[in-house]
């Protein structure tokens, strides 16, 4: 039986984005050529979360699109039939400082899938990466430039991250197999 902890309830997301968001302010004085690009599925109510956090701030809103890495994956050949979930991205990317959000930083290979699809929506002129959790292990030279919490875990551990937008409470889970 799976023994689980809970690393960060509701108002400790909340913080955590909110420290997120103030740090993408800072990092970026061009408030206007900022938009957020969720990785389906963990990193779609997280950017949506950022970018109304971010016009709260800047006081404009900050555009936020969904991007589904599924067919640039490198381990296609290894996966069952893959998930696809819907791409959207309502504005060009080109000339833009594209924020890469997702839920929880592993391997670095999704993230290295993201960055492939979305140059298929252009050029971005900066692409930095936005994360609620690190838990460490890569597999690839990836480093996120905003990261809500480190979280050293072991490779049989799996960390699980819930939304309310998703159906749950807002909590993040550690589970020891």
């Amino acid at each position: 039986m799976p023994d689980s902890t809970v690393i960060l309830n509701a108002p400790a997301i909340h913080r955590a984005l909110s420290r997120i968001a103030h740090e993408v302010v800072e990092r970026n004085e061009a408030s206007t050529e900022v938009a957020l690009v969720g990785i389906q599925r963990g990193g779609l109510p997280m950017a949506k979360r950022l970018s109304g956090l971010l016009a709260g701030i800047w006081e404009h809103p900050v555009p936020s699109g969904a991007l589904d890495v599924s067919m640039h994956r490198d381990d296609l050949d290894r996966r069952v039939a893959p998930n696809v979930q819907p791409t959207v991205i309502p504005f060009d990317v080109t000339g833009k400082t594209v924020v890469l959000v997702d839920d929880v930083l592993f391997s670095g290979r999704t993230v290295r899938a993201a960055m492939d699809a979305l140059n298929d929506f252009g050029r971005p002129k900066c692409i930095q990466l936005a994360i609620l959790i690190d838990r460490g292990h890569r597999e690839l030279p990836v480093k996120a430039d905003f990261v809500g919490k480190n979280v050293p875990t072991a490779r049989n551990e799996n960390v699980h991250v819930h939304f309310s937008e998703t159906g749950g409470v807002d909590e993040v889970v550690l589970e020891r197999k």
